[in-house]
């Protein structure tokens, strides 16, 4: 099974995903930023998904659970990168990522990460 590599960049864990998520491969990922984020004490995770063409529902949920997950461990997600075809076929699928923060690129998606940062520090 591949493992999805993640790479930290001061406060935030980059994912970047190049290949076609398995379940397993997606259940790992999960896993292995969990733990990540616990051990790094990580603030913001980006995951760059502009690689894949297509998602199925299991997927599509994944990453939903993996922005919860961080976000219990006080952690912001954002995923970047969304084709056109995979955001049609997730709102096909009824899959809206509820709660999931988006960016068309990683620099729109760093800066939601430091306005995610700033709010936190002021207490909002």
């Amino acid at each position: 099974m591949d493992r999805i590599p993640i790479l930290r960049m001061g406060d935030t864990l980059l994912v970047t995903i190049q290949v076609d998520m398995q379940d397993q491969t997606a259940l790992a990922l999960q896993d292995d930023l969990a733990n990540r984020i616990a051990a790094t004490g990580a603030s913001g995770v980006m995951i760059d998904i502009s690689a894949l063409e297509i998602v199925d529902s299991f997927v599509g949920r994944m990453l939903a659970s993996i922005s919860g997950i961080a976000r219990i461990l006080s952690a912001t997600t954002v995923v970047v990168g969304m084709q056109p075809a995979v955001a049609i076929t997730l709102v096909e699928l009824g899959l809206s990522l509820e709660g999931v923060r988006t960016a068309l690129d990683v620099e729109r998606g760093m800066e939601l990460l430091r306005r995610a940062r700033r709010e936190n520090v002021l207490g909002r």
